[in-house]
């Protein structure tokens, strides 16, 4: 690895590695790692922390965490949505998570150039993209699960992300894959025009800022959508809240909603936030959940645990802003978007709608 990312005044090279060693400390000897020691691994939180490991040199604890993953897929292409010990512990698949590989194995191909890597992962990064687009409901939102009937606004807008990922992982390997291209169109306009007929999920900070942060509401369109709740959810000096009616930050989310402003060229207030969080860095690097600032029992952290999926968001986070402010890897555009595929064509809509090309 070259030079770790960075941001100056924020965290340097060394404190990124500490919070990526932070992360390799709670990795399982599967190559699993779960939300904190003992608790349970998702697909998604487990890429995103690979993704973490990687960037912040812990190069051989990520590909340790990307080999994992294929021995928890099942046949139909689909992950269960807990894993606790390597034994399932909730067997409904979940779409975001089975889709989310694709991010991370482009992300690992922008920063390592190892197209062996990129061929080992990609059978189950297509097995996991058709399970997803075999979930997509007529309106174009993705369902959640296939035991429940409605698609939820953040984990389809990430899955936005995730098939422009998978799109360019298919070029690169001349595998063309144009279900997931017509698929995405009508995902990507479903986020766009029609966020009403997702399940109403807006007590979540996520569903504010997900839309944009999965990359399929961009440019000032983006801006008028984040513009009118951000005193919802921003706690000035702390952070965000995970849940607009709680006096609770959350550093995950903070992060996400950094980089969120990073993609769309709001960098001043990016570096803000990602600053104003730093109150929940730890010992050795590790990171607390989240702080609870008013209430029956404020200015306490909750839960009382360094979070694997919140120190990987903060080191995320660091490597987007610090393509502007301090050093990025070649991975850290991988929110912005700007190496992922085009975006698509919205076609054979099934809403009604007139194709747009609106972003």
């Amino acid at each position: 690895m070259g030079q770790l990312p960075h941001v100056p005044d924020v965290l340097s090279p060394r404190q990124v590695a500490e919070t990526a060693a932070s992360i390799a400390s709670m990795q399982e000897p599967s190559g699993a790692v779960p939300w904190t020691t003992g608790e349970h691994v998702d697909i998604w939180n487990h890429v995103e922390a690979a993704m973490a490991l990687l960037v912040g040199g812990e190069v051989e604890a990520a590909e340790r965490a990307y080999d994992w993953v294929p021995t928890m897929q099942r046949p139909d292409g689909s992950w269960p949505m807990k894993i606790v010990g390597g034994q399932v512990d909730d067997d409904r698949g979940e779409v975001n998570m089975s889709a989310y590989l694709a991010v991370g194995v482009w992300h690992h191909w922008l920063v390592r150039h190892d197209v062996d890597f990129v061929r080992r992962l990609w059978p189950s990064v297509r097995a996991g993209l058709d399970w997803v687009v075999s979930q997509q409901q007529p309106f174009g939102g993705i369902g959640w699960t296939p035991s429940e009937s409605f698609a939820l606004l953040a984990g389809s807008s990430s899955i936005y992300q995730s098939l422009r990922a998978g799109v360019a992982l298919a070029d690169l390997l001349d595998d063309p894959q144009p279900g997931w291209e017509l698929a995405g169109g009508r995902l990507g306009h479903a986020v766009r025009r029609h966020r009403d007929r997702f399940e109403d999920k807006s007590t979540y900070s996520m569903d504010w800022y997900y839309p944009v942060l999965g990359g399929a509401v961009r440019g000032p369109a983006a801006l008028e959508l984040l513009a009118p709740r951000w005193d919802d959810f921003v706690v000035p000096g702390l952070g965000i809240r995970c849940v607009d009616t709680n006096p609770w930050v959350t550093g995950a989310e903070t992060c996400e909603l950094v980089m969120a402003l990073d993609a769309v060229g709001d960098h001043r207030r990016a570096l803000g936030l990602l600053a104003d969080m730093q109150h929940l860095r730890g010992d050795a690097g590790g990171y607390w959940t989240g702080w609870v600032y008013e209430g029956e029992n404020p200015d306490v952290y909750w839960p009382v645990e360094h979070t694997t999926y919140t120190a990987a968001a903060v080191i995320l986070a660091v490597d987007a802003l610090g393509e502007t402010y301090g050093h990025g890897t070649p991975g850290s555009g991988i929110m912005r978007g700007t190496s992922l595929a085009p975006h698509f064509a919205e076609i054979a809509l099934e809403c009604g709608c007139t194709p747009s090309h609106a972003r």
